[in-house]
């Protein structure tokens, strides 16, 4: 029988390259029963947290052991929507970022950024976008709520997705796990490792004086999740932002405990010679933007570790693609899991964000352990598509199927579930099937 909690960190650490005698430091407990999904999310969680931990320790050289507390686990997990400020709840998805009836099916959107609300309006032929620009979240009342989904709905659910993409938006067509399967990405994430881990050179590693400086040019969630993990490692985690679009408030105000932010314009000479010299002096550089938008930036260096983080991995036709975590659901058929064709549903976390992030966290300290011994610049590249393929695929998934059992008799042919009772030596199954109901003889057999 499967231990789950462990065989999904066993799973995880052997991708990280850990030394597999170190999974036996992990305790495990907590409440259980959260994160109820369809799809082992509580799994993934778990192991995602238990991984990170055991990278801290081996990097930190303690001795452990690491205790992962699933309560702790999954409030972490839907962190963003215990955070209060002054007593106010979190907005977390704009009035435009939701679900919407296609002409043949579904279609996600999100547009929590200004200018991807811009872009979806302009898609769609709804609005003025320069009035969207100026009026901010006036342009999210009923009337643009209502127009928007008049849009879609004359639409196919693919020429939404193309339509608004072209834009500079983001939309989602709904697809099964099949159709997501058959898919050009698809089939591209399918064929790829969960995460790669690159040794680039033999540089030596960075000197350190004073606590590892990690770099932060991330956007929500997964991204800052991992940063905000190696702030509370010690590190001192800068995080930049372009001053005309920076965090939305309360994802900073989630994300941003334990960092240092600042605002550079990278199109500014002297502002792009100030990120040149902080990366010549940081050990750790994150990346969370679209893939191929920083490259002409050029942030490699020598005995850098960086880690680049993408919604849909960095090749493939989606390659170049925007995307969040509630679209990567939407496309990889996991929100037909979760609900149906019909009636799409969700996680109950933005697991592939979490989790992604601890995993992101845990492959940076792996890697910084490794370069002490070793040398060398690293690279790390992590997807929530790839995060979302492992989670559907790899770990062990509740299947009624495995615990039931067919049996001919008097009453026809029944589905019956299995006993649970099970033991070395014990029945497998009951000696007879049900009979018709008062048919036998009131008296023993023996």
């Amino acid at each position: 029988m499967d231990n789950t909690p462990r065989s999904g960190t066993e799973l995880l650490w052997s991708v990280l390259g850990g030394d597999p005698a170190l999974v036996d430091h992990v305790e495990y407990g907590g409440t259980s029963g959260l994160l109820p999904a369809r799809l082992p999310v509580m799994d993934l969680a778990r192991a995602t947290v238990a991984v990170c931990s055991l990278a801290a320790v081996e990097h930190a050289g303690l001795p452990g052991p690491v205790r992962v507390d699933d309560g702790a686990v999954a409030t972490a997990f839907v962190s963003e929507r215990h955070l209060r400020v002054d007593g106010r709840a979190p907005v977390n998805f704009a009035p435009l970022s939701r679900f919407w009836r296609a002409a043949d099916g579904w279609v996600r959107t999100h547009a929590n950024y200004p200018h991807h609300r811009v872009a979806l309006l302009a898609a769609l032929g709804v609005g003025d976008p320069v009035e969207a620009v100026a009026t901010g979240e006036a342009v999210d009342a009923v009337d643009a709520v209502d127009a928007v989904a008049a849009a879609i709905g004359e639409r196919k659910a693919v020429e939404v997705e193309s339509a608004v993409y072209a834009a500079g938006g983001l939309a989602v067509a709904l697809r099964t796990p099949s159709e997501w399967a058959e898919h050009p990405q698809g089939r591209e994430v399918a064929a790829r490792p969960l995460l790669s881990r690159e040794r680039l050179d033999d540089a030596p590693p960075r000197r350190r004086s004073g606590p590892l400086r990690v770099l932060d040019l991330t956007r929500v969630i997964a991204g800052p999740v991992a940063t905000r993990t190696l702030a509370l490692l010690g590190a001192d985690v800068l995080r930049i932002d372009p001053p005309g679009n920076p965090e939305l408030p309360d994802q900073h105000a989630d994300a941003g405990v334990g960092k240092r932010t600042a605002a550079l314009d990278l199109e500014r000479p002297s502002d792009r010679r100030t990120l040149d010299e902080l990366l010549d002096s940081a050990d750790v550089l994150v990346t969370g933007y679209r893939p191929g938008a920083l490259d002409r930036f050029d942030l490699d260096r020598p005995g850098l570790v960086t880690a680049r983080l993408s919604a849909w991995g960095d090749y493939g036709p989606w390659g170049e693609r925007r995307g969040f975590d509630s679209l990567v659901q939407v496309a990889t058929g996991i929100a037909v899991t979760e609900g149906s064709a019909e009636e799409p549903g969700a996680l109950p976390a933005q697991a592939l964000d979490h989790g992604t992030g601890y995993l992101l966290a845990a492959a940076v300290l792996r890697s910084l352990t490794e370069q002490r011994a070793e040398g060398g610049s690293r690279l790390v590249r992590l997807a929530l598509a790839q995060t979302g393929h492992w989670l559907t695929t790899a770990l062990p998934r509740y299947e009624p199927e495995r615990y039931l059992a067919e049996s001919e008799g008097p009453l026809g042919r029944l589905r019956h579930a299995l006993s649970p009772v099970s033991y070395e030596g014990g029945p497998t199954g009951w000696s007879r099937p049900p009979g018709v109901a008062g048919a036998d003889a009131a008296e023993w057999r023996g």
